[in-house]
């Protein structure tokens, strides 16, 4: 099995008291399970970016890049460019959480909460363009090549293309 990028602080914001501590405990264990689950990591974007070596360096290069990474995440539909996905339209999103956790994952540091709503900052001014930060649900060009290159559409693009 590939190295698959985890972050040592993913579920450790809230509060440490001995029951959630146990119950944080669980869900490492149940990430790590599904991890080598081949059944899992088959058609699955979180796999595929948190075990690239090259994407994982990219999203740890910049907090940009993260942050656009965590954006195109978010209210997006995505789709493996294979065939049996295509004609299934067998699809592949989450939640703006976990879009989160997956880049705290690729980081190898952080949580879902470094990201969470990252690209809602009200109206965009030039601190916040500045910042090259995207509304969540935005696919910049950059993120759609790379994502392209391991073997990834947006729905959005599958229509544009159409």
């Amino acid at each position: 099995m590939s190295k698959v990028n985890t972050s040592p602080e993913r579920h450790t914001f809230q509060n440490s008291s001995d029951l959630l501590a146990d119950v944080l405990e669980r869900l490492r264990d149940q990430d790590q399970i599904k991890l080598s689950d081949p059944k899992w990591q088959k058609d699955n974007l979180e796999y595929d970016l948190r075990s690239t070596r090259w994407i994982c360096d990219r999203t740890k290069s910049t907090k940009t890049y993260a942050q656009n990474l965590y954006a195109a995440l978010c209210n997006q539909h995505w789709q493996r460019n294979d065939v049996w996905p295509l004609l299934k339209d067998k699809r592949w999103s989450c939640s703006w959480r976990y879009a989160g956790g997956i880049v705290a994952h690729m980081r190898e540091e952080g949580d879902y909460i470094d990201w969470y709503c990252s690209g809602i900052q009200g109206e965009p001014d030039a601190d916040w363009i500045d910042l090259g930060h995207v509304p969540e649900g935005t696919v910049t060009d950059e993120i759609r090549e790379d994502l392209f290159k391991l073997g990834w559409i947006s729905k959005e693009y599958t229509n544009n293309a159409e």
